[in-house]
């Protein structure tokens, strides 16, 4: 079991430049990964996004990758000559057709967008993609180590909380034993009470009780529930993505105790269901923390 809560990062220097990977993940029902990088590289996204699915299933992703100069200067300035002569000449056009010499007089390439930048000089994509791919790997490594540990933690929470639902299970199954013979120990007394003499052999009173105990069994409802909290134990410890089926089966549950609680016509019960829901709830919580 692994939660969709989990950091990793990885760095690989080469030739003075430091490529850096750093991924974050948080919950999401389905898988949502976004991804920052330089411009320049941004044609490896979709083999990042490929290496990302292929260890995330769900959650929102962020990928950052940052490359930067290690010495401590920082960089170079770089020039791009060609753009600059593209606006120069773009100006001289307006020149001419506004019958005007202002514009290439005041041209300022600090001013001009991507002519003059302060940065590092990357490498060409193919070649740059084994040194982004070494650190995206010590990154996803790291984050899924994190996930796993989380994961972990939620295992003992949730755990925890389903030994008690089983022991509530228990007890409900222990109450409802006795529900029936309650019913027929009231309707009894209201029928003294009522000053009707009737004989407990009788036809109407046999049926009454057989109706009552024919609508209040929760037999099935039990041993459903008792299916569901074995498969979610395995689920618990699942190495695999559990957090949709295990949802699924918390709603099951749900559904069953619902039901035993309007079968069963009994205060005790009642009070056991209110318990058991309420633990539920909180499993219902960290669930959505699972992948």
């Amino acid at each position: 079991m692994k939660s969709m809560t989990g950091f990793g990062n990885g760095e690989v220097l080469i030739d003075d430049l430091l490529y850096r990977v750093e991924i974050s993940s948080v919950n999401r029902k389905q898988a949502d990964i976004i991804i920052n990088m330089p411009r320049e590289l941004s044609a490896l996204e979709t083999r990042v996004r490929k290496m990302i699915k292929e260890s995330v299933s769900r959650g929102r992703v962020n990928v950052n990758i940052f490359v930067k100069a290690s010495s401590s200067e920082g960089g170079t300035i770089n020039v791009n000559k060609e753009l600059a002569k593209q606006y120069y000449e773009a100006l001289r056009v307006l020149e001419l057709d506004l019958g005007s010499n202002n514009f290439t007089d005041n041209f300022d390439p600090m001013r001009a967008n991507g002519v003059i930048n302060f940065g590092v000089t990357l490498p060409e994509v193919e070649d740059a993609w084994s040194h982004v791919k070494q650190a995206l790997v010590q990154a996803v490594d790291h984050l899924i180590v994190m996930r796993s540990d989380e994961g972990a933690h939620l295992k003992a929470d949730l755990e925890s909380r389903l030994d008690k639902i089983k022991t509530n299970l228990e007890r409900i199954s222990e109450q409802a034993s006795h529900v029936v013979s309650r019913h027929k120990e009231n309707l009894f007394k209201r029928l003294t009470a009522s000053g009707l003499e009737l004989d407990l052999n009788d036809e109407r009173v046999i049926k009454e009780i057989g109706i009552f105990a024919d609508r209040c069994d929760i037999t099935e409802e039990i041993t459903r529930l008792e299916s569901h909290l074995i498969q979610s134990e395995k689920y618990f410890s699942s190495n695999e993505a559990v957090g949709r089926p295990l949802d699924f089966l918390v709603q099951e549950i749900s559904r069953e105790l619902n039901t035993i609680g309007s079968k069963a016509n009994d205060a005790n019960i009642a009070q056991s269901i209110v318990e058991t829901k309420t633990e539920l709830e909180k499993i219902r919580e960290q669930v959505q923390n699972v992948e």
